[in-house]
């Protein structure tokens, strides 16, 4: 969670490209963030692995009208409709994007590459068939909202009660410091144009209480640093957590929603 995934910047800006707000060059620069290179396999209609650019415009011409995140965990398979294949893929890695208007979707594999001290990262995304279905446990954005409103208040008590220091100013500092890193690595983009306000802030909510829920399953932080302690932080977290991601995800997929396609 203190990380935006790849499969939100590529949906995001995808969706953006699709609608006609932002050039396929800048789509793709976006996307690609502080990685050295993206392409997409298994892509219908192209024998090897393509660059990003072409990939997009080729789904585009198979039909896809939008993109959406599937952010899934062992238990939760947020944002997924099958096949078990995709599904299983998917899980490994915990996120995915699901085409709309055609059934693929794609999941990434991080490549890392070079010598020591030079290393670059790599990104493949595979293109393989979904199940047209509605994806699992999506919340609409304003279900997102008032859920991650609550969530944050339960984070915040949950931290306290378990005398964790992270649930004070060095939370919050270290938050902080994630955001303007994040924000400056985006451009100071949240999400990609033609998204609406609210969503951003779901986003942003979301990420916040990640980042909380992600700094309480460090050790070090306060007085609960046993293993039965930190075993109870998890537990009474985990909520906290699911709540977050199924937050992104109903961000991210807000204006496929908004289009309803």
């Amino acid at each position: 969670m203190l990380s935006e995934p790849r499969s939100g910047r590529l949906a995001a800006w995808g969706n953006a490209l699709l609608a006609g707000l932002v050039s396929p060059d800048d789509a793709v620069l976006a996307v690609v963030g502080e990685d050295a290179v993206h392409r997409v396999e298994g892509l219908p209609g192209e024998p090897a692995p393509v660059g990003l650019t072409l990939a997009l415009g080729r789904l585009r011409a198979l039909g896809v009208t939008g993109l959406r995140v599937a952010l899934p965990v062992p238990g939760h398979p947020l944002g997924l409709s099958g096949p078990p294949e995709f599904n299983a893929r998917a899980l490994e890695v915990e996120e995915a994007v699901v085409c709309e208007g055609a059934a693929l979707g794609l999941v990434p594999e991080v490549r890392e590459a070079g010598p020591e001290g030079d290393v670059h990262v790599e990104v493949v995304w595979h293109c393989l068939p979904v199940r047209e279905a509605p994806p699992a446990d999506v919340p609409s954005l304003g279900e997102a909202e008032r859920e991650m409103a609550e969530a944050l208040r339960e984070a915040t008590e949950v931290l306290t009660r378990l005398d964790v220091a992270g649930s004070g100013p060095v939370a919050e500092a270290a938050i902080d410091a994630y955001r303007a890193r994040a924000a400056a690595s985006r451009g100071l983009e949240v999400l990609a144009p033609g998204y609406p306000p609210r969503a951003v802030r779901v986003l942003e909510l979301a990420q916040r209480v990640g980042a909380l829920v992600a700094l309480a399953g460090g050790g070090g932080h306060g007085g609960a640093v046993s293993a039965s302690e930190m075993a109870a932080r998890a537990v009474a977290l985990r909520p906290v957590e699911r709540t977050a991601r199924r937050a992104q995800v109903a961000a991210y997929n807000s204006v496929v929603e908004a289009r309803g396609v």
